[in-house]
């Protein structure tokens, strides 16, 4: 015997080297379901372009660089003068270079762009989900704007543009811009109204000065930030440019980055306004009304953003069981490890089948796409970001203790889980906002029914589970203590209706079976033994090129 100790055995490959999106079935046929036939080829070779590139193994060390160096506030110069600025590592900027390059801005006035976008957007977050998030600002940005076309004209362009400035300078010196948002206040959080940053008129109609302070200010890197802040008429939206017209830097006081739990390759920040420079958006008192369009479109990237998270989950798991080998055979071929793949699997296919479906319908943009939005956008984000978690710790543990080590990706794909279930508006938000809908809005309920409708006679789980959910719509008077099942079926439901019009057999069988019917357990890995685990899990199989 020589002594050697560190012949590597039954270890895993990387899962690099692959076509994120391609080899994504659930994805790839929502797309093609969605899309207009003359755009399909277009569209695909984008995605998948982007797909490689999500699957490269430079990105993926780009991704673990940008978290192991994460963003470091730099408040002064050498010579003592406020700056104001955070430095990202350079991996940060090239990979949100390329997905500003990729279009992840650009989706209102392009033919099918929300759908496209939104593909793009799932496999994005697979590299590395915090550039996500100046990347959802700015495309929900859009909406905002538009209720001043003159601003709108101004600054449309170089939001939707696929050209990544990094420089702070007068917007109009610049090809692309991003945006972030500074909206809750500490002694407010969710409850905006209750914020006292102050806006003080300059005198000429649409210029203001404020003073106050964010709690969160999320991308302070930003070129401009939509901000509320309370005007004389009352709670209003306001356009902060981070460099003003003349060049001159804006009050903008970065007072510290949050130590978050994940998402750490994004600087979140507290800042501080003092005669900061603002223009306003919209009318005065109509603050919440005017970024009503931006909440909702950040919300769907949750959904997208928690379906992206758990689709790179489920793919790390099953290809690590593919390759691992105990008691005599593949992990992935064990009875017991294939039914937790399989349940994982069926998660992350309702997640991003119901993701798209809402892509789709900003796309549409007809009078009923918009009433079924104003029910499902919450809906979907209460629900699928609360199942990104589980999913997410799930999977690590199909690796064993493997799993549990940095060097796997894992725990970042785990610390990250959470954020999108908080962002936005936490759980009991979502919840409410479900409730003043159908309270509210009836025209939101008739749409929302009749695409469930659509699946109505296909499935007996499925017509038992809408029976229920109308019972249970049949007193809103008093469901406030009920909201969150009442949601949780909402969604649930309109899930067990796409995949049983548009998934395979196997897939809706197996739904229906186990998030509907009563032959499942609370933890993944218990559904029925008679479905048809095998299809399912090969459905979900992440392949690399030879």
């Amino acid at each position: 015997m020589d002594g050697t100790t560190h012949t590597v055995t039954n270890q895993p490959p990387p899962l690099v080297g692959y076509d994120v999106y391609a080899t994504d079935r659930a994805l790839t046929e929502a797309v093609e379901r969605h899309l207009a036939p003359e755009l399909l080829d277009e569209a695909h070779a984008e995605l998948s372009a982007l797909g490689r590139s999500a699957g490269a193994e430079q990105l993926q060390q780009w991704a673990a660089q940008a978290n192991e160096y994460p963003p470091r506030l730099r408040t002064h110069d050498r010579y003592g003068n406020r700056v104001d600025e955070v430095d990202f590592h350079p991996a940060w900027h090239r990979l949100l270079g390329k997905g500003v390059a990729a279009g992840l801005t650009a989706a209102w006035d392009r033919p099918g762009g929300h759908v496209r976008r939104a593909a793009g957007f799932l496999v994005w977050t697979q590299v590395e989900a915090g550039t996500c998030c100046p990347l959802s600002m700015t495309h929900a940005a859009v909406p905002a704007l538009r209720q001043e076309p003159e601003l709108a004209a101004e600054w449309e362009p170089r939001l939707t543009s696929t050209v990544y400035d990094r420089e702070l300078r007068p917007a109009r010196h610049k090809a692309g811009a991003l945006f972030g948002m500074a909206m809750t206040e500490k002694q407010g959080g969710s409850d905006v109204r209750a914020n006292t940053t102050a806006a003080r008129p300059l005198g000429d109609g649409v210029s203001y000065e404020l003073t106050g302070h964010k709690w969160f200010c999320s991308a302070p890197m930003s070129d401009g930030f939509l901000v509320l802040a309370q005007a004389p008429g009352g709670l209003t939206c306001f356009l902060v440019p981070r460099v003003l017209e003349d060049g001159t830097r804006n009050v903008f006081r970065l007072q510290r980055l949050k130590d978050k739990l994940g998402n750490r390759a994004n600087a979140s920040s507290e800042v501080e306004f003092a005669g900061t420079w603002a223009r306003r958006v919209g009318e005065e008192g109509r603050g919440v009304r005017t970024v009503i369009g931006m909440v909702a479109a950040t919300r769907l990237d949750c959904v997208l953003g928690s379906a992206g998270l758990m689709r790179q989950a489920v793919a790390q798991a099953i290809h690590h069981c593919d390759h691992r080998e105990a008691f005599g055979g593949r992990l992935a071929d064990k009875p017991l490890m294939r039914a937790v793949l399989a349940d994982l699997a069926l998660e992350s296919e309702a997640a991003t089948t119901l993701a798209l479906r809402l892509a789709a319908a900003y796309d549409d943009g007809g009078e009923q796409e918009r009433a079924l939005l104003r029910i499902a956008v919450p809906a979907a984000k209460y629900w699928v970001t609360k199942r990104c978690t589980p999913v997410t710790v799930e999977a690590s543990e199909c690796l064993g203790g493997n799993g549990y080590v940095e060097e796997s990706g894992m725990p970042r794909l785990v610390r990250e889980s959470p954020l999108n279930s908080v962002w936005e508006g936490a759980g009991n938000i979502q919840c409410l906002d479900v409730l003043r809908a159908l309270r509210r809005e009836p025209e939101s309920l008739n749409a929302y029914l009749q695409e469930i409708g659509q699946a109505r006679g296909a499935d007996h789980r499925l017509d038992a589970a809408i029976k229920d959910v109308l019972t249970e719509l049949a007193d809103l008077e008093s469901v406030e203590a009920r909201a969150r099942r009442l949601t949780e079926r909402l969604a649930l439901v309109l899930q067990a209706s796409l995949l049983v019009r548009h998934a395979p057999p196997e897939v809706a069988d197996a739904f229906c079976a186990a998030r509907l019917g009563k032959d499942a357990g609370a933890t993944f890995g218990t559904l029925p033994p008679t479905l048809n685990l095998p299809e399912l899990l090969e459905r979900a199989r992440p392949q690399t090129n030879p």
